[in-house]
């Protein structure tokens, strides 16, 4: 996205078991040190990962990645050549992002979006409720013990 005179990239950590945002960052580059800025902001041990699922994106076929999956024994997951469908969850999050955030704002600097993404991380947690958690929002499914 535009972020002032430049682009910004923004990388989710979506959770399949409770369709939340897990980790998030914001950065100049679409590179390793972009996905690993979001698992920096994961609020659970890098142990509790089972499985990285991913584009065939560049940024994610990278060592300083593989590095830290291998201690900590996460699995790599990639989306089969054209298809789509294999990532959409985390498809669909971002659609909703897009929806909710991106388009609805301009960025002059990247501090903003980092604040705005914050907030919406915050919001689409606690407050966005969603239909396949049976219109409860990701904390509150967490905090229920449910699990899909």
């Amino acid at each position: 996205m535009r972020v002032g005179n430049g682009w910004a990239y923004v990388c989710l950590l979506a959770g399949l078991a409770n369709r939340g945002i897990a980790g998030h960052s914001v950065g100049r580059t679409r590179d390793a040190s972009l996905v690993l800025g979001a698992f920096a902001t994961l609020d659970f041990p890098l142990t509790d990962v089972q499985v990285f699922h991913t584009d065939r994106g560049g940024e994610f076929d990278n060592t300083r990645i593989n590095e830290p999956f291998d201690v900590f024994d996460i699995k790599r997951s990639l989306s089969r050549k054209g298809n789509p469908y294999d990532n959409a969850v985390v498809e669909s999050t971002n659609r909703l992002l897009k929806k909710e955030l991106v388009y609805r704002n301009r960025y002059a600097t990247i501090e903003q979006l980092r604040h705005d993404l914050n907030d919406y991380v915050w919001w689409s947690d606690s407050q966005r409720l969603h239909s396949t958690l049976g219109y409860r929002s990701p904390k509150e499914f967490t905090e229920q013990g449910l699990v899909l």
